[in-house]
């Protein structure tokens, strides 16, 4: 009898046990249901046209990056691969690579690079195109980068901050890619985020 009291306690626990619910985030980090991942129209290292329909309805994480970087890239690139391999057969999520130097990392460029992480594409998006809206992005869609500029010749966005977007288009957390700590609560805000 005791043993089927104690049991019924810990399942009336267990039900009763408020969830882990991840907050939003809008521009400077505040809380903010109402602002969502803006259009863009980029694209893959398939060359094929992604946007922001492409990926609406998956949880993804995405990253800015460039093919030759050799301070931060490499490490971020690594942490984002290991995300991927924990991930890779779940069809709910996805990761999306957007490259700082649309100029030298053109879609062949990124295939090779994607090839070599062993990243298949439709899994993990590498994109390119034009340097203004992937800047704008990063500036104003993602907030992983609080330098200011206008996408032109001389600006350039250089952030280990990984962003965690739930299947509405909204920011529900930041992370330095460059940590494996991070990464390891990263997983777990995913969790919390498939449970919603």
């Amino acid at each position: 009898m005791a043993i089927l009291f104690a049991g019924a306690v810990a399942f009336a626990y267990y039900l009763n046990k408020p969830k882990a619910v991840l907050p939003y985030f809008g521009q400077d980090g505040e809380s903010s249901k109402q602002h969502v991942i803006s259009e863009f129209n980029l694209t893959d290292q398939r060359g094929i046209s992604i946007t922001r329909d492409s990926i609406k309805g998956k949880i993804f994480v995405t990253d800015f990056f460039f093919t030759t970087c050799k301070t931060i890239c490499p490490l971020m690139t690594n942490q984002m691969q290991r995300l991927y391999q924990q991930y890779e057969n779940d069809p709910s999520i996805c990761f999306v690579s957007y490259t700082v130097d649309p100029e030298t990392d053109t879609p062949q460029i990124l295939a090779d690079y994607a090839q070599q992480k062993k990243a298949s594409a439709g899994k993990w998006y590498f994109l390119t195109g034009d340097k203004k809206q992937i800047y704008d992005l990063a500036r104003n869609a993602y907030f992983v980068s609080a330098t200011q500029g206008d996408g032109g010749e001389d600006d350039f966005v250089h952030t280990q901050n990984f962003a965690l977007i739930d299947k509405t288009m909204h920011i529900r957390g930041y992370y330095d890619g460059t940590d494996s700590l991070e990464i390891n609560k990263l997983m777990k805000d995913i969790e919390v985020l498939r449970e919603e």
